[in-house]
């Protein structure tokens, strides 16, 4: 329920970035325990996915308190898809290390996990198997998938995969930082109606290099009242230098004045795009 009282809207089927096990799935069922859920082996085939009407909305990550933004996620919304953001939830993630059945620590010798979730292990990797290499895989859950097929390896996952694949942990919450949450967003065709605690997403960007130009767009936002949630920046992918800029403002933009500050800011970028209108994860 939101802050109004309004309930959010439900989607009746999502995908995510699986197999099954991964945080994605842990994120799909705590938007939407009631849908029906579908793995996709990447965030782009999740995309896919949605815009090809196999399922109402997709579960990706987006932005983690220690690593900092998925730019697959962002650069997706930015450039490659029509795909908006339905709604977002935060989740806490915790690490786990997980080998075949009868693997000891002292035999593993790679450790598969997603980019991110090695990232967020490298103390641990470095300090309690400092002799494994670290190996990229599409996900979390994929990593412990295919355990079995590489004796001396161990993944990094969660215990739900540890289950569904008969597989042994290890060592439990091996992540570098206690705090470590993830925030994920459903991407869908339209983005939610108000709720009364929302927030809008858009990216813009500048057909010139001059002093002033992002301070003038923050004026808009500053002028209405408007909270400022987070700002950063993406490459443009056309010229070195140049950036799309990611902004997050609290309320929704049918919001009278949120409509007015997006108004003004329309008027001093190049490019505009809005990203979408959605109900603010409350803890």
């Amino acid at each position: 329920m939101s802050g109004s009282g309004r309930p959010r809207l439900g989607l009746a089927s999502l995908g995510y970035l699986g197999p099954a096990g991964s945080f994605s799935e842990e994120a799909s069922i705590a938007f939407y325990p009631g849908a029906r859920r579908e793995p996709f082996p990447s965030i782009a085939a999740v995309a896919q996915a949605v815009e090809a009407g196999r399922v109402d909305g997709g579960a990706v990550p987006i932005e983690n308190s220690i690593e900092g933004a998925v730019t697959s996620t962002l650069d997706l919304l930015i450039h490659e898809s029509r795909l908006v953001i339905f709604d977002e939830a935060v989740l806490p993630v915790h690490h786990n290390l997980i080998a075949s059945p009868g693997t000891r620590s002292e035999d593993v010798r790679t450790v598969y996990s997603h980019p991110q979730a090695l990232a967020q292990c490298r103390r641990y990797l470095e300090e309690r198997l400092p002799e494994a290499e670290p190996l990229a895989a599409l996900s979390t859950s994929a990593a412990v998938a295919s355990l079995a097929a590489e004796p001396g390896s161990a993944a990094i996952g969660t215990l739900r995969a540890a289950q569904i694949y008969g597989a042994e942990i290890l060592d439990r919450e091996i992540e570098d930082n206690p705090n470590n949450q993830t925030r994920f967003v459903v991407l869908s065709h339209a983005d939610h109606e108000p709720v009364g605690r929302d927030k809008t997403s858009l990216c813009f960007t500048f057909d010139q290099d001059a002093p002033g130009l992002l301070h003038s767009v923050l004026e808009c936002v500053l002028a209405e009242g408007v909270n400022m949630a987070k700002i950063e920046s993406r490459p443009n992918k056309l010229q070195l230098g140049r950036y799309f800029f990611l902004l997050d403002i609290e309320g929704h933009r049918t919001d009278a004045k949120v409509a007015r500050a997006l108004e003004c800011i329309h008027r001093r970028v190049d490019k505009l795009k809005m990203l979408g209108s959605y109900p603010r994860h409350r803890p």
